[in-house]
Order: C-alpha cells, then sequence, then structure tokens
C-alpha cells in the first residue's frame, strides 16, 4: 500500500493546480459554470478521460490518479458537472459502452449519475420517474439511471437529458458554485447499456472520488486561514500568534492528515484491493466529510466578522464542504455501515 504520490501523480497535480489558477480561480466560481473553462480542462489535460479505458479513448488510470485531480478540482471550488461526469465514468467503467465512455473521454458529453434509491419505472424503452436531487442536471447532456430488469435485477440506462419527455428544473441550493437540478421523465426514451456485475463496487467507488475533492477543499481552506493568520494583526500582535488560534490551526492541520491518509488509501484499495474496499469507503465518507465541513466552519470563523460577509471567499468553502458532506449520504449513514462490516 502506498500512502504516498508517484512522481507521475505529483505531475498530474502540478498541472491540475496550475490549470485552474489560471483559468478558474475563486472569483470564478462565484459566476458558476463556464463551458469554455470546462472545455478546456478536458482539451488540455485530458481530465475526464482520465479513468476511461485505453481502447475507448482514455487514459486508462485508476481511481488513486483521479483522486489526485479531484483533490485540485476540489481545492478551486471548480463549477460545473466535472464530478458528475466523474460519477458517471466509474460506473461506465464497470458496464462498458465505448460510444458514451469515448464521447466523455473527449469531453464531448457531460454526464451525470442518478442515486440507485430513486424509484424509477422501466418498460424496456422509457424511463417514467421523478428525480429531485440530481447533480450538475442543467449541466449535463446524458444521465444513467440504474433501473429494474425484467428478472429483478438493475440495468444501467442512459438518457439523453435534452430529448422528448425529459423536465429539468434547477434548484436553489446551499452551494453557489454548482448546481443541482429536479429531473421529471415521462417515458423518456432509454438505452440499455448493461448489467453492473455483482460486486462492482459503484458506490463505494463514488464515495472515494466525493473524498477526494472534499480533501481538497479541507486543504485549501486550512491553507487560507494559515495564510490569514500571519497578516491579520489584533491588539498589536499577529492573530497566529495567540494560543488559541494556534491550538485551532494545530488540530485543523491533524484533520488534514488524517483525511489525506484516509484518502491516499481508500484509493488504493480501489485499485488493488477490491476486499478492502467497502471498508476504506465507508471509512472515507465517516470522516472525511465531517473534517472537511468542520475545517471549512473554523476557517470561517477564525476569519471574524470579515468572514460571514458575502464578498469573502470563506462561505464558499463552507456551503461546498456542507453540500459535499450530504450527497451521498450523511456520515452517520456510513458510520453505521463501518461498523456493521467491522461486526461491532
Amino acid at each position: 500500500m502506498k500512502l504516498v504520490l508517484s512522481e507521475e501523480q505529483r505531475q498530474l497535480r502540478e498541472a491540475v493546480r496550475d490549470f485552474l489558477r489560471a483559468a478558474s480561480p475563486l472569483r470564478k466560481a462565484r459566476e458558476g459554470y463556464d463551458p469554455q473553462v470546462y472545455a478546456r480542462l478536458n482539451g488540455e489535460l485530458g481530465l475526464s478521460g482520465l479513468v476511461v479505458p485505453e481502447e475507448h479513448g482514455g487514459a486508462g488510470a485508476g481511481l488513486a490518479d483521479l483522486a489526485v485531480a479531484l483533490e485540485e478540482t476540489g481545492a478551486a471550488l471548480l463549477p460545473g458537472p466535472f464530478l458528475a461526469t466523474q460519477f458517471a465514468a466509474l460506473a461506465l467503467t464497470q458496464v462498458p459502452d465505448k460510444e458514451l465512455l469515448g464521447a466523455i473521454a473527449e469531453g464531448r458529453v457531460a454526464a451525470t449519475l442518478v442515486q440507485p434509491e430513486q424509484d424509477l419505472a422501466f418498460d424496456g424503452a422509457a424511463v417514467t420517474g421523478a428525480l429531485p436531487r440530481v447533480l450538475s442536471g442543467m449541466e449535463a447532456d446524458v444521465l444513467l439511471a440504474p433501473v429494474p430488469a425484467p428478472d429483478g435485477g438493475v440495468l444501467l440506462a442512459a438518457v439523453d437529458l435534452a430529448g422528448p419527455g425529459v423536465t429539468r428544473t434547477s434548484l436553489e441550493t446551499l452551494d453557489l458554485t454548482r448546481g443541482q437540478a429536479r429531473v421529471t421523465l415521462e417515458q423518456a426514451p432509454a438505452r440499455v447499456l448493461g448489467r453492473p456485475p455483482a460486486g462492482s463496487g459503484i458506490g463505494d467507488r463514488l464515495c472515494v472520488a466525493l473524498a477526494a475533492e472534499q480533501l481538497g477543499v479541507l486543504r485549501a481552506s486550512l491553507d487560507a486561514i494559515v495564510a490569514y493568520a500571519k497578516i491579520r494583526v489584533a491588539f498589536g500582535r499577529y492573530i497566529g500568534s495567540y494560543q488559541g488560534v494556534k491550538h485551532k490551526l494545530a488540530d485543523m492541520h491533524g484533520k488534514l492528515e488524517q483525511a489525506e491518509s484516509i484518502v491516499r488509501y481508500a484509493a488504493w484499495a480501489a485499485d488493488e484491493s477490491p476486499g478492502e474496499l467497502p471498508g476504506a469507503a465507508a471509512l472515507a465518507q465517516a470522516y472525511v466529510g465531517r473534517a472537511c465541513f468542520e475545517v471549512a466552519r473554523d476557517h470561517l470563523l477564525l476569519h471574524g466578522g470579515i468572514g460571514f460577509t458575502w464578498e469573502h471567499d470563506a462561505h464558499l468553502f463552507y456551503k461546498r464542504a456542507k453540500a459535499d458532506e450530504v450527497l451521498l449520504g450523511p456520515p452517520r449513514i456510513h458510520r453505521a455501515r463501518l461498523a456493521e462490516l467491522l461486526e461491532l
């Protein structure tokens, strides 16, 4: 097991970080999704195709590599459908569809994935149902939905979100940097992609991918407040010199170190040790999501009054952290699953 980045992964991190600093600084996160930035992200760096197999036009990388990229897009609070498309790509690697995987790898298609607990009706050719909350539902081109199979199993189907029978309504959400939508399907034509194999661990892979983004948000929040503590003067002293602030920053750093180790371990398990993945994924969402929110909260609080203003960036991290914390279910659900796996 490797908990440190390889030289190639460090180069990937630097390339993504440099691109986002230039093309998508935090001020652009306030402006929402920019299709041109998303196109460049794929055209210049090929990020959408990281986990797409090489035979379908992608890089054929593992989740450990994708986690590096997601950490950087999380730190930049990148707006748009990148995370949603990677969720879809991770599902498609288990149900390979040459046409859709190729389109994702080329950046021609943004996709989103419906969580399996949704109640959808499928007659073999069309899907009907109401989806109250779809990540990047307004920006995505294709929706992947687990639908009931005639034999009682589950199939993965693709729906064109611009096609007939689809109604999309933008939702007002806490996170202003990344949208969600209410999607209603009324006999919407669907193409069956295949049946996910038993034990494919798609849900676990999504948990790891989300934890990687949360790690990036956590790290950027901590970096921002450490930088502020070095320049903010109160009562004739830099606030970073006060013991109470030092202790708080040390606690935040401890959470970062633990979160980083958990994400690296979970990503390694996804690529190299599938038997360890369920526990690692549950641990990632049980710990990292909560730690990310707590650090983002303290980032806001340690800025004092200015941190609560609309003009400051602190609330953007706070809102992304809270939205991510519950995106795949609140931490208590993952703690319960982890306890069950450990037979506690």
